[in-house]
């Protein structure tokens, strides 16, 4: 039988880590999740619109609000995409088998990351179409 840690003593190192240390072990999380994520196709396709549409939200944007918007709902695309693809991963972690609820759980997953497309979809289209279809 293992002994289990004292009640004060953290799980996990981070969480004893502070300042430019915690920070810098943090950030080296954050890219470890890009890299991951980057394995999945999907993220990719969102990172080389983004890379697309990025810059031309200061095209496109006629202020700094619309600017705003526009890259934020690709950057959105680009996190529920990240959160969805977690989720996935926690889900098969803990089996890989089919069930109704991991089931159900992507599928959420999935209808998030299409919700944040057609959000960024239809601002774009309004933006567009306010910039140059005479709204």
């Amino acid at each position: 039988m293992t002994a289990s840690p004292p009640p004060d003593s953290p799980v996990n190192p981070q969480k004893s880590r502070t300042g430019l240390n915690r920070i810098l072990h943090a950030t080296g999380y954050s890219l470890a999740g890009l890299k991951a994520g980057w394995s999945e196709k999907a993220f990719r396709q969102e990172v080389f619109l983004a890379v697309i549409l990025m810059p031309a939200a200061f095209f496109v944007g006629q202020d700094w609000v619309q600017i705003g918007l526009l890259g934020g709902s690709v950057m959105l695309v680009l996190i529920v995409e990240l959160l969805n693809t977690a989720l996935e991963s926690a889900i098969d972690r803990i089996s890989p088998q089919w069930h109704a609820l991991s089931k159900r759980a992507k599928d959420m997953g999935s209808a998030a990351v299409l919700l944040s497309l057609l959000w960024c979809f239809g601002l774009w289209a309004a933006a567009l179409w306010s910039r140059w279809g005479g709204g």
